[in-house]
């Protein structure tokens, strides 16, 4: 089990997708661009049978913005999306009323 304090530690809050790519070493991710308030990083998402680039663009998104970098397949990720999925359906975790990026999750 997960306590409180460790929950606290995650820092979520809302991005929106500036630019998608198809990652250059794996036919399952996205590189996408994003911004969180005044910063602009870049997260590695294993979400491409599932979205378009184009239903992706201009996206806001949850992610847990203060995870440690990690490099996928080459290359770096600074970030996490958030997404629900079952066997056979992924849908991303998506403020239901607008929001400015970079509002914490609380």
């Amino acid at each position: 089990m997960a306590s409180y304090e460790d929950f606290q530690k995650l820092e979520i809050k809302i991005a929106q997708v500036e630019a998608v790519e198809p990652h250059p070493n794996a036919d399952r991710l996205y590189v996408l661009k994003i911004k969180v308030g005044e910063v602009h990083k870049q997260i590695v998402a294993g979400i491409k049978a599932h979205y378009t680039p184009e239903e992706l663009q201009g996206k806001k998104i949850v992610i847990i913005d203060n995870l440690d970098p990690a490099v996928i397949r080459g290359v770096e990720s600074n970030g996490m999306l958030l997404a629900a999925s079952d066997p056979t359906t992924l849908t991303l975790v998506v403020p239901e009323r607008p929001i400015p990026d970079g509002a914490k999750v609380k």
